[in-house]
C-alpha cells in the first residue's frame, strides 16, 4: 500500500497555485523535499529573492482528511509555541488546481533535526533534546475539552476519561492485530498486561493537546555559536487530545539513553505517580500501533521484530497496585 502521492508539479501549476495568495511572485523551480509518509512535500522557489520560498503540502485521496485537520490542529498551536509553526496561506480541497486536496504554507528557517543529529557533538545533542522536552511541555499546556483522536473538525473519537480512551484504543488495535494476522497468544498475553495496568490510565483527568509524532524529523534547527536552536515544528497529522505521558511516551520511543535522559531534563517532572510505570505502558501501545501500521502497508519485514518487542514489553513485570 504506497500512500505518497507521486505526483510531479510543473512550474506552471505552482505559479497558478501561488497566483492564490501571491499577487506578483513568479516561480522558477519545484522540487520535492524530504519527510512526510503519507503527503508530497515540495518546496516553490521564487525568481526575486523578495519572496521567501513556499511549501506545498499534497495528501493522498484516501486520507484528504488530513488536510484539514492540518489546518485545525495548526489553529489550535497559533502563537503558542516557543518554537514556530508554518503559517498556511492556502487550503486546498476543491481538485481544481490538482487533482488531490492541499496546503500551501510558508517554510520555515533551518534543516532538518534529522539530517543535522549525525554532526552533533554529545552535548549539542542534549541541548537540542532539552529543547524538544521543553516544546512538548508547551503542547501539554494547551487543555482540550475531551480525550480522543483529532480529526478534520476536532475530536473525532470522544471520550470523557483518558481510562475510557486507552481501554477503547488498546482493544481496538488488538483486533485490527489479530485481523492482520498477529499472534493469538501473543494478543492475550498483551490484553492481560494491560488490563492488570489499566489503573495507570485514570492518573490523568486533563485531556491536553499532543503532537503524537514529535521526533527529530518533524522538527527544524539551526546551530547559532555552536548550539542548536529549534526553528519549527511541522507535521500535524497525528495529533490527539490526551494524556501528556503518551506524547512523552512516543517522543522517546526511538531515542537512545542520553537523549532521553536529556529530554526528560527539559521536560520536567512528570507529576504523576507510577510516571515511568505510565511511560511503559503507552510504549508498549506504541509498538502495537506500528505493528498494525506496518502490516496495513505492506512493510511485513518489520513485523516479527515488532512482534519480539511486544512479547519483551509485556513480559515478566509485576502489575500496579
Amino acid at each position: 500500500m504506497e500512500l505518497k502521492p507521486d505526483l510531479q508539479v510543473s512550474v506552471a501549476t505552482a505559479q497558478s497555485i501561488v497566483d492564490q495568495v501571491v499577487s506578483d511572485g513568479t516561480v522558477t523551480t519545484v522540487s520535492r523535499l524530504y519527510g512526510g509518509e503519507i503527503a508530497a512535500i515540495h518546496e516553490v522557489v521564487f525568481a526575486s529573492p523578495a519572496h521567501r520560498p513556499l511549501v506545498l503540502k499534497v495528501y493522498p485521496d484516501e486520507l484528504r482528511w488530513k488536510m484539514q485537520k492540518e489546518v485545525t490542529v495548526t489553529g489550535l498551536i497559533q502563537d503558542r509555541l516557543n518554537v514556530p509553526e508554518p503559517d498556511i496561506l492556502l487550503a486546498d480541497d476543491s481538485k481544481r488546481l490538482l487533482p488531490l486536496n492541499f496546503i500551501l504554507m510558508t517554510k520555515l528557517d533551518g534543516s532538518r533535526l534529522g539530517q543535522l543529529e549525525k554532526d552533533l557533538t554529545s552535548d549539542q545533542l542534549a541541548s537540542a533534546y532539552a529543547q524538544i522536552g521543553q516544546l512538548l511541555r508547551e503542547f501539554h499546556r494547551i487543555p482540550m475539552e475531551a480525550f480522543g483522536y483529532i480529526g478534520p473538525k476536532g475530536i473525532w473519537t470522544v471520550h470523557q476519561t483518558n481510562h475510557d480512551y486507552l481501554t477503547h484504543q488498546f482493544q481496538r488495535k488488538l483486533k485490527e492485530f489479530a485481523e492482520r494476522g498477529g499472534n493469538a497468544e501473543l494478543a492475550q498475553r498483551v490484553s492481560e498486561h494491560v488490563s492488570e495496568r489499566a489503573q495507570l490510565f485514570s492518573g490523568c483527568s486533563q485531556a491536553v493537546l499532543c503532537h503524537n509524532d514529535l521526533h527529530a524529523g518533524n522538527l527544524l534547527a539551526t546551530i547559532e555559536n555552536g548550539k542548536p536552536r529549534l526553528t519549527g515544528v511541522v507535521d500535524f497529522e497525528g495529533a490527539l487530545a490526551g494524556d501528556p505521558l503518551m506524547d512523552v511516551a512516543k517522543a522517546l520511543y526511538y531515542l537512545d539513553e542520553p537523549c532521553t535522559r536529556a529530554l526528560l531534563d527539559g521536560y520536567g517532572p512528570l507529576g504523576r505517580e507510577h510516571g515511568p510505570e505510565t511511560l511503559d505502558l503507552y510504549h508498549l501501545y506504541f509498538v502495537l500501533e506500528l505493528w498494525c501500521w506496518m502490516a496495513q502497508i505492506g512493510k511485513q519485514e518489520r513485523l516479527d521484530r515488532l512482534s519480539l518487542e511486544l512479547d519483551a514489553c509485556s513480559a515478566g513485570s509485576r502489575p500496579i497496585r
